[in-house]
C-alpha cells in the first residue's frame, strides 16, 4: 500500500476573540478532521462558506498552528517541528490562493514573483535563474515576455497561472489549491483546471483542492471530502459521492449543482432552519437543526455521529443507510 503524502488526524482549530478588554467565546473552525492525500492524488474538499475548508488548508501547511491533532507530511510530524527544521520542508508544500491579484505583490514583476522561491531556497542564480523562470511561465501557458510585466497588467487567468508557476518553482510534492478558479470566468476556469491536470500528470503532484462548487471538484478530484461545521461528514471516491451520496448535507450540495439539460427537472433541496453558532459546539450532529432526513430523532441532537463506512464511502450520519431523498424529489414531498 502506498504511504500517504499527507496525513491529518484529529485536527482542531479555534480562533480566540477579544473585545473591549474581555474575552469572548472562541470561534470553532476545525473540530476533529481526519484525512489523507496520496502521492499523485487529488483530494477535493467541499462545503459551504464557513465550513472550515480554507482553515484546513492553512493548518496542514502550518501557515497557522493547530490547537490539537497531528499533521504528517511524507512521514514527518509537521506540528512538532521547530521553525528551523520546518523551513526546508516548505519547498515540498506549496499553496495556490483564491485571489490571484491579492496573492501577488503589485511592486514585483512577474519574473521576480516566480523567482522569489528560487532565491529564498537558493535553487538557481544568474542565467539558470532566468531560464528557470521562463521555463515555468511556458509550462503554465504564458509567454516569456510576461516576466517583465506587473500583476495589474495581466488578466485574472494570467495572474492565476503566475500563481501556479510560483508554486511550482521550488518543485513541491503537495499543492494546496484554495478555491483557485472561483474568481475566474467559466471559460478560464476550464483552462486552469486542464492546466492543473496536465501538471499533475507530468510532475506527479498531490493536490488538496478546496472549493465550494462540486461541479468543479468532480472534474479534478479522485476522492471528495465534504465538510460541515469544521468536520468531515462524508468521504469517498468522486464516483461514490456524486452518484450515491449518503449524508443529507451532501445530497443538498449536489442538488444545487446546475444541470445543462433544460428539460430534465431535478428537485432543489432548500435547507430549512439555522446552522449552529460557530462559538458553540453542539452536543449531537451539527447538521441536525437543518436536516431533512425522515429518520431524524432525538439521537441526532444528543449523540455526535462518527465517520463510519457506509456502502462505498464514509459518512457521519446515524441513519446514512436509509436514503434521505429519492432522485428528483424535494425533501418531504
Amino acid at each position: 500500500m502506498t504511504a500517504p503524502l499527507l496525513e491529518a488526524r484529529g485536527l482542531e482549530k479555534r480562533f480566540e476573540r477579544r473585545g473591549f478588554g474581555f474575552r469572548r467565546r472562541p470561534v470553532y473552525a476545525l473540530n476533529g478532521v481526519d484525512l489523507t492525500v496520496l502521492p499523485g492524488e487529488t483530494l477535493g474538499v467541499v462545503g459551504e462558506s464557513g465550513s472550515g475548508k480554507s482553515t484546513l488548508g492553512r493548518v496542514v501547511l502550518r501557515l497557522i498552528d493547530a490547537d490539537a491533532g497531528q499533521v504528517r507530511f511524507q512521514g514527518i510530524d509537521l506540528l512538532s517541528l521547530p521553525p528551523g527544521d520546518l523551513r526546508p520542508l516548505r519547498r515540498r508544500m506549496q499553496m495556490v490562493f483564491q485571489d490571484p491579484y491579492g496573492s501577488l505583490d503589485p511592486r514585483m514583476s512577474v519574473g521576480e514573483a516566480v523567482a522569489e522561491g528560487l532565491d529564498i531556497h537558493r535553487l538557481a542564480r544568474g542565467a539558470a535563474r532566468r531560464d528557470r523562470v521562463i521555463g515555468l511561465l511556458e509550462e503554465v501557458g504564458l509567454e516569456a515576455a510576461i516576466a517583465a510585466r506587473y500583476p495589474h497588467q495581466l488578466s485574472g487567468g494570467q495572474r492565476q497561472r503566475v500563481g501556479i508557476a510560483r508554486a511550482l518553482a521550488v518543485d513541491p510534492a503537495l499543492v494546496v489549491c484554495d478555491e483557485p478558479v472561483s474568481a475566474l470566468d467559466v471559460s478560464v476556469q476550464a483552462q486552469v483546471l486542464n492546466l492543473l491536470l496536465r501538471l499533475q500528470e507530468a510532475r506527479g503532484l498531490g493536490y488538496l483542492f478546496i472549493a465550494h462548487d462540486l461541479a468543479v471538484v468532480r472534474q479534478l478530484a479522485h476522492r471528495i471530502a465534504v465538510m460541515y461545521f469544521g468536520r468531515v461528514v462524508e468521504l469517498g471516491s468522486t464516483d461514490a459521492i456524486i452518484h450515491n451520496p449518503r449524508h443529507p448535507y451532501t445530497q443538498a450540495l449536489l442538488s444545487a449543482v446546475p444541470r445543462p439539460d433544460p428539460v430534465r427537472r431535478t428537485g432543489r433541496i432548500v435547507l430549512q432552519g439555522e446552522p449552529p453558532r460557530p462559538t458553540i459546539l453542539p452536543r449531537g450532529c451539527p447538521f441536525a437543526s437543518r436536516c431533512f432526513h425522515p429518520a431524524k430523532d432525538v439521537r441526532c441532537v444528543e449523540e455526535l455521529p462518527v465517520l463510519r463506512p457506509v456502502g462505498d464511502a464514509l459518512a457521519a450520519c446515524h441513519y446514512a443507510e436509509t436514503p434521505a431523498t429519492t432522485p428528483g424529489s424535494e425533501p418531504g414531498s
